[in-house]
């Protein structure tokens, strides 16, 4: 692996000028600490790093993140709990009752959250140079890491680690939207659909954050009320 050389004195080069096969190999490493990273042992949090300047992931490694987290077995589980909320509130009508239309709208909840996770996490990001983890604060009072937890859901680091608007999250919602006129009923295609999608998947997006910035302390609260 090629070296890269430094001069006594002087500070280490930053991560986006390390030399391309060294970039590469060390995303690769911090990547493999993140792939088993769960809340409560069973959700995944793939997509969290502990590294404020994190490596920048090449666009083969944006897709093999989006796709772990979008296949995992956990997300199957939380499609098949919206669908059954769904079912319950009769949501989407023309989807009927029954087995029928609880696996359709299991299958419509999958889809919403596979298409955000790709298009948000993998298509966009590599199209528009961000990078699509969420950049843990982990420190700092209550407020701060808060307003800094849902403020991730606009803005986000480029692959220079610099921060500006997540163009890559609001795209890549607002197209999943889009894509879900191909298979939610007829009744409730068109523009609306669009936007009632990615405005409801953009808040489950700050909620997310949320709980992966203060998790890690919940957990190590809960560790030590252990005997």
């Amino acid at each position: 692996m090629t070296q890269t050389p430094t001069n006594p004195g002087e500070p280490p080069p930053e991560p986006g000028q390390l030399p391309e096969d060294v970039r590469r190999q060390k995303a690769a490493e911090q990547l493999k600490a993140q792939e088993h990273q769960r809340i409560l042992g069973i959700f995944p949090s793939f997509a969290v790093t502990n590294i404020p300047d994190a490596v920048p992931l090449s666009p083969t490694q944006k897709f093999q993140l989006s796709l772990h987290s979008a296949l995992d077995p956990m997300q199957f589980g939380i499609a098949a709990v919206d669908a059954g909320i769904s079912q319950a509130f009769n949501d989407f009508k023309g989807y009927g009752q029954g087995a029928q239309g609880y696996f359709k709208r299991w299958g419509a909840a999958y889809a919403d959250n596979f298409d955000g996770a790709i298009l948000g996490g993998a298509v966009f990001p590599t199209l528009l140079h961000q990078d699509p983890r969420y950049f843990r604060k982990g420190t700092g009072s209550f407020a701060s890491r808060l307003f800094y937890a849902v403020s991730t859901t606009f803005r986000a680091k480029n692959d220079n680690g610099k921060w500006q608007p997540n163009y890559s999250n609001i795209l890549g919602n607002i197209a999943a939207g889009g894509i879900a006129n191909l298979y939610y009923p007829s009744t409730d295609k068109g523009v609306s659909l669009i936007f009632e999608r990615a405005f409801t998947v953009t808040g489950e997006g700050a909620a997310g954050g949320v709980l992966l910035e203060f998790w890690p302390d919940v957990a190590r609260h809960l560790h030590r009320k252990q005997p």
